[in-house]
C-alpha cells in the first residue's frame, strides 16, 4: 500500500471485506438490471 505496513491478519480482513462489498454490489446491480430487462425480454421470447 501507499507507505502503510499492515499486518497479515489486517490485510486478510480488508481483502475479505472488499470482496464482500463487491459481491453485494454485484448482487444488487444484477437485480436492478434483471428487473429492468426481464419483462421486455420475456415478452419478446413469448411473441417469437
Amino acid at each position: 500500500m501507499i507507505g502503510v505496513a499492515l499486518s497479515s491478519p489486517v490485510q486478510a480482513t480488508l481483502l475479505v471485506a472488499v470482496v464482500l462489498v463487491e459481491a453485494v454490489g454485484l448482487y444488487v446491480g444484477y437485480g436492478v438490471v434483471e428487473r429492468a430487462v426481464a419483462p421486455a425480454l420475456i415478452e419478446t421470447i413469448e411473441n417469437a
